[in-house]
């Protein structure tokens, strides 16, 4: 009876100690996995010795060299967009870009049908927004920024001039100076003030060519904005049309230097008060091109390169010539 019950404890010591071992198989080999995880291995070699570079956020090896991951870009902070949907305010858009369309299907955002009496009164609600866009004051918006946006484009103009000349056609329509008047040759009025109030060097013919209006009756149409608006018609520097010609006329940039130098001198002289500025440039780029034995372009040429008459140029010459009496035409 003694034996057995020696026989028993010691199967039951094999047991626990066999129990035990398993426990520390297990243990190990989890820590194993988790220091596996946590160390990386490199793939190629198999070797643990491997290095985090700060400067490139690699993990290198060092035995092999080769790269075992690379940077992972994450966010410190969440992410948060703080762009608004919808388009931009801008007054060169009838509704200033604050429209609202109402759809003709019957079903709420979710999707949802709509009852008979939220189709009745959303009805209503699509009648009296036709009814508003078809005011006369939209309908003339509408078609005057269509208008503006041809001249925007053939011109390329930018931004902050077409709302300039979006402000001031609003201006006129307000105080009803488009009665009586076209919509194009108003619009081309409002961008050639806005233009000249920006110092951009845009002629009056140039914007009514690209409008398709008429430049004699554009110009009377700029005068009345500028008188009922209070608009002062800044002086446009000659010496912005010359590269313009210049690059026209493909004369040299000795030539083009040397037409510079001649603006200077004639724009501080009374005798280019009043003239086409245009015209003045065209003509000193002329006499540029007199004193430069290398560039010997024609009237016409030129002429034809600064958008003006033979005449005109020969007038503008003479009157620069005298201030130069060196050099001989």
């Amino acid at each position: 009876m003694k034996s057995k019950s020696n026989s028993l404890s010691l199967l039951y010591q094999d047991h626990k100690q066999s129990h035990f071992t398993e426990q520390q198989r297990v243990v190990k080999e989890t820590l194993d996995v988790s220091k596996s995880a946590s160390q990386p291995t490199c793939s190629s070699c198999r070797s643990t010795a491997v290095i985090f570079d700060d400067l490139t956020g690699e993990v290198v090896c060092t035995q092999c060299g080769i790269v075992i991951s690379e940077r992972q870009m994450t966010l410190e902070k969440p992410f948060k967009s703080n762009d608004k949907t919808g388009m931009p305010f801008s007054l060169a858009y009838p509704d200033k870009g604050l429209s609202t369309v109402i759809t003709n299907s019957n079903t709420d955002a979710a999707g949802t049908l709509l009852n008979h009496d939220q189709i009745t009164n959303v009805n209503k609600i699509r009648y009296y927004n036709k009814l508003s866009d078809s005011k006369n004051h939209t309908r003339n918006l509408k078609n005057a920024f269509v208008v503006m946006a041809t001249i925007k484009d053939k011109l390329t103009l930018t931004d902050p001039i077409i709302e300039r000349a979006a402000y001031y056609y609003r201006k006129t329509l307000e105080n009803k100076l488009i009665k009586g008047r076209s919509i194009k040759e108003m619009v081309v009025a409002s961008v050639y003030a806005a233009c000249k109030e920006m110092d951009i060097p845009r002629r009056l013919e140039d914007i009514s060519a690209a409008a398709n209006a008429d430049n004699i009756f554009a110009g009377r149409c700029f005068r009345t904005i500028a008188k009922e608006l209070n608009i002062s018609s800044s002086i446009v520097d000659a010496t912005r049309y010359i590269s313009k010609v210049a690059a026209n006329a493909d004369v040299s940039q000795k030539t083009y230097r040397t037409a510079l130098d001649m603006l200077d001198v004639v724009k501080n002289n009374p005798i280019s008060y009043g003239k086409d500025p245009k015209a003045v440039a065209t003509a000193a780029l002329y006499v540029a091109c007199l004193s430069e034995e290398q560039d010997q372009v024609s009237q016409t040429r030129l002429a034809q390169a600064g958008g003006i008459s033979v005449v005109t140029l020969r007038k503008r010459v003479l009157d620069i010539t005298k201030l130069f009496r060196e050099i001989q035409k």
